[in-house]
């Protein structure tokens, strides 16, 4: 039997008419008629009688007509609740971030998306560019956020964000009396904090670097920190200066903890890129993510709340 059978036959059993059930499905009469005879046939048993008046049942058509609305009924609703699942947003979504993406980017997103997905539990875990990408090719995490596109198996990396870098200083009046601007002799003779190797602003800063003219080798290096985070706290208290995210340093800024400039170079500009393995299908939550994220920060790029100006 098919279902495409079963259904003719219900609604010949309603509506007591073949003309009738075939306007109720847009089918012809002789083709209510073909599933009908193709119904018996197979069963071996007659299921309606035809009399001048309307259609009957037999004893046999009222027992199929019986387990037909049940199984017409079952698979109407085993349709609903399928795609009420698949659109119920909901369950755990791992994200793997980079530290700007985990502590400054991701932070500012999620009370939104928690509201308008109250279901969805956010796991986030944190490392370098290259440590994320890993944590995506090995089933880790189902979405990451880097700060620096990497070549891995499978993966795909697709920007969403861009921001501006800065160099930040102590607020020192060395520093003050440089009027907002910052030269290459004074980024050589300064002592100097960096993140990690496998950073993408380690990465991005030393691009900006060598754009300029200076080798990142010939740098004084101060000290190698884990985060962001950590070197600004460095630079409030006068360890060195530093190339960090313009969105990370906003708020130092705006206290007047740090001191940032701006330098006339395109490769202080950076992407966030999402990434994702190529060949896995996506939960309803990571799919969202997907979506709701270039959308939110695009909004806030137009709203003017994501420029991080540098200023002294």
């Amino acid at each position: 039997m098919q279902l495409k059978q079963l259904e003719v036959f219900v609604q010949v059993a309603r509506l007591k008419s073949f003309s009738k059930a075939a306007d109720a499905l847009y089918l012809t009469q002789p083709t209510i008629s073909a599933h009908i005879s193709a119904l018996e046939g197979e069963l071996g048993s007659k299921l309606v009688v035809r009399s001048t008046k309307e259609i009957q049942l037999t004893a046999t058509g009222n027992i199929l007509y019986g387990y037909a609305n049940q199984i017409l009924g079952l698979c109407e609703r085993a349709e609903q609740e399928v795609k009420t699942a698949s659109s119920d947003i909901q369950g755990a979504l791992s994200i793997a971030a980079s530290t700007v993406p985990s502590q400054y980017l991701l932070p500012r997103i999620l009370p939104h998306l928690r509201k308008r997905y109250p279901k969805v539990f956010f796991q986030v875990f944190q490392g370098d560019s290259s440590q994320v990408a890993q944590r995506i090719f090995e089933n880790g995490a189902e979405m990451g956020i880097i700060g620096s596109p990497v070549q891995k198996a499978g993966c795909v990396c697709t920007p969403f964000f861009s921001e501006r870098m800065v160099i930040v200083t102590p607020n020192t009046p060395e520093f003050r009396e440089l009027d907002g601007t910052i030269s290459g002799q004074v980024l050589r003779a300064s002592p100097f904090l960096v993140r990690e190797p496998g950073s993408g602003t380690r990465k991005r800063s030393e691009e900006f670097l060598r754009g300029i003219g200076i080798d990142p080798r010939e740098l004084t290096l101060a000290a190698q920190l884990q985060s962001t985070e950590s070197i600004l706290q460095g630079v409030k208290n006068g360890l060195g200066i530093s190339i960090v995210s313009g969105l990370a340093a906003a708020d130092y800024v705006q206290m007047g903890s740090i001191l940032s400039f701006d330098y006339d170079s395109p490769l202080l500009d950076r992407q966030f890129y999402l990434i994702h393995h190529r060949t896995r299908p996506h939960s309803p939550a990571a799919s969202m993510l997907l979506q709701e994220l270039p959308r939110y920060f695009q909004g806030e790029i137009e709203a003017g709340s994501l420029k991080a100006e540098p200023t002294s």
